[in-house]
């Protein structure tokens, strides 16, 4: 077995290779008859073209990275379906990167990409490296950084204030006459950091002490770790008045377990989540929660490295704040 080439393709159809290169470049500058024959060669032989082939010969790749932390939270999912939504009908092939909440693997990944010569990169987070940063300006391409707001922006930022997100989180339960209030997060990453910051600043501007942290395990956020982080607070003492879960998975599975232990929500306890999953809406009872704008955000990433690629104007917005909003529900009102 050996791998079909252009020349295999170009035996069959008759013609010349520089014509089969033509036909399947710029498939309407030939006639509809040339493009059939070679289509139908194409298609008989199973011709996929040598991409990396045609990258050395261009000086454009029509490829995007896309770094994530995780491939595993659905957080990420509809923001990833706008970048591809907007990019790939554009004709930019999007390459997707996990860097699994490390910066030495986002480190590892930005070198990947630049080494595919990829034409910009769109980038979870604004905390990096001092040798990413390094690289990611040197290498004079369009930059993206997402999902939260950084004072020095490498180049574009487009994100919301997770501390403020937070703190606006925590001061509704306050408001609802909640006291003991606690935190609960798994993975305690840069943005989960953030909104423990404003959780506390909002405790302390009440005048409450704020609870301990439950990060037992730096585990992959989850319904079933929810429950067991909720699980583990209830064991350890007298059970919070409230809790400000880092996100809906979280806070569904501490409803769960608080179900199983015969705990009323929100009678006995108030739960509020974060991100407003879709199912936030819908679970009994609804769950109070913050709206991040993850669509918005990876459609507007999309759209600002399309307009620097394709335009010699840069943006004049180094930073757009997308804000956030907080939707009160039953899981928090009494």
């Amino acid at each position: 077995m050996r791998r079909i080439t252009l020349d295999d393709v170009a035996n069959l159809a008759g013609v010349s290779p520089i014509t089969v290169s033509r036909v399947l470049r710029k498939p309407h500058a030939v006639s509809p008859a040339l493009r059939l024959r070679v289509d139908a060669a194409v298609k008989e032989l199973g011709y996929v073209p040598n991409i990396a082939a045609s990258r050395l010969a261009s000086a454009r790749t029509h490829a995007v990275g896309v770094i994530v932390p995780t491939l595993y939270n659905v957080i990420f999912a509809e923001y990833l379906f706008a970048l591809h939504d907007v990019l790939v009908a554009a004709g930019f092939q999007v390459i997707v990167v996990n860097s699994r909440y490390s910066e030495v693997e986002e480190e590892s990944a930005i070198k990947a990409l630049l080494g595919q010569r990829v034409e910009a990169i769109i980038i979870t987070g604004t905390h990096h490296t001092l040798l990413s940063r390094q690289l990611l300006t040197q290498a004079r391409l369009p930059v993206v950084e997402t999902f939260e707001l950084s004072p020095d922006p490498i180049d574009l930022n487009i994100g919301m204030s997770q501390e403020q997100a937070g703190q606006t989180a925590t001061r509704h339960l306050i408001e609802g006459g909640f006291r003991r209030i606690a935190f609960l997060t798994g993975n305690l990453d840069h943005r989960a950091r953030s909104r423990f910051d404003g959780y506390r600043a909002a405790m302390e501007e009440a005048g409450l002490p704020d609870l301990q942290i439950i990060a037992e395990k730096p585990r992959h956020s989850s319904v079933a770790l929810g429950s067991d982080l909720f699980a583990l607070t209830c064991d350890r003492g007298k059970a919070p008045e409230a809790i400000f879960c880092t996100d809906d998975n979280l806070a569904l599975g501490a409803m769960q377990e608080c179900r199983k232990r015969g705990i009323r929500v929100p009678d006995d306890i108030a739960i509020m989540g974060f991100h407003d999953l879709e199912f936030a809406a819908c679970a009994a009872p609804s769950l109070s929660s913050v709206i991040t704008r993850r669509f918005e955000t990876g459609k507007l990433a999309a759209e600002k490295v399309l307009a620097a690629l394709t335009s010699s104007l840069r943006s004049k917005d180094q930073q757009i704040d997308l804000g956030f909003a907080l939707i009160p529900r039953e899981s928090t009102i009494v």
